[in-house]
């Protein structure tokens, strides 16, 4: 958030913050937009700020004229100003870059061995996945891709990468090193797993049935904050100004 407001000065944009530095005190009726983090919040009562661990109350939006623009990331709220800018195509596919970069990051941090001919197996074909395969493919691995449904495969067909089933995941997922997990299905056990794996999960709820221990599991929330901030607040900003001039449009 910090390279989103940077990002927005530079383009013109006069901002004001509350909650994301030390002694800000930001006015809500001063704003046209009020720009929430993602996630907007962690409790459901107040207001995530990670930086400050202020305690600002989700409700103090309640308020906001309905004329005015509330933008959030993770937040439901039924009114006609709020858009939730994670469910944008514009945002997510963008996001996707740094999370698959980062993931890539985690797994040559973690195995002993290259990415070059390694087995790896992507869980799911959406957004991050197929980011994911772009890169992966540069890589020279062996790479193999889970997916539901014939457009999906097809897609993968004619790229000429390998293709198995969602649903047979958890029969083949020993044959490989590396597994990516870009779903929020339960599709894995721990009995399925041995310790020559290791899973990276990119997904919000997990792939697992159960708690995943004793194996080499490791979960990334938030990876575009934590691996490339200054992107990360870039795309967020790209975000907000493609909304304000579809609302002046």
């Amino acid at each position: 958030m910090l390279f989103a407001r940077k990002d927005l000065e530079e383009k013109g944009y006069e901002t004001d913050t509350l909650g994301l530095l030390n002694g800000d005190c930001g006015n809500i009726n001063w704003a046209d937009i009020l720009l929430l983090p993602v996630p907007a919040s962690r409790d459901k009562i107040n207001i995530n700020c990670p930086l400050t661990n202020r305690k600002i109350p989700l409700s103090i939006i309640d308020d906001f004229p309905d004329e005015k623009l509330i933008i959030s990331g993770g937040l439901s709220l039924n009114r006609s100003n709020f858009i939730n800018y994670l469910e944008l195509d514009s945002y997510a596919v963008l996001g996707a870059v740094p999370t698959a970069e980062g993931a890539i990051h985690c797994a040559i941090e973690n195995t002993e061995h290259t990415l070059w001919k390694s087995k790896v197996l992507i869980i799911g074909c959406g957004r991050v996945s197929r980011i994911l395969i772009s890169r992966l493919l540069s890589f020279g691995c062996r790479l193999t891709v889970s997916a539901r449904n014939n457009r999906d495969f097809a897609y993968l067909d004619a790229l000429g990468i390998d293709y198995i089933k969602t649903d047979s995941v958890s029969d083949l997922c020993r044959e490989f090193d590396v597994i990516f997990n870009t779903i929020d299905v339960p599709v894995l056990d721990r009995a399925d797993i041995t310790q020559s794996n290791l899973i990276i999960d990119l997904s919000t709820k997990g792939c697992f049935t159960d708690t995943p221990q004793s194996i080499r599991y490791i979960k990334l929330p938030g990876i575009p904050g934590k691996i490339a901030p200054a992107t990360a607040g870039t795309i967020i900003s790209e975000t907000v100004i493609q909304i304000i001039n579809g609302q002046r449009r």
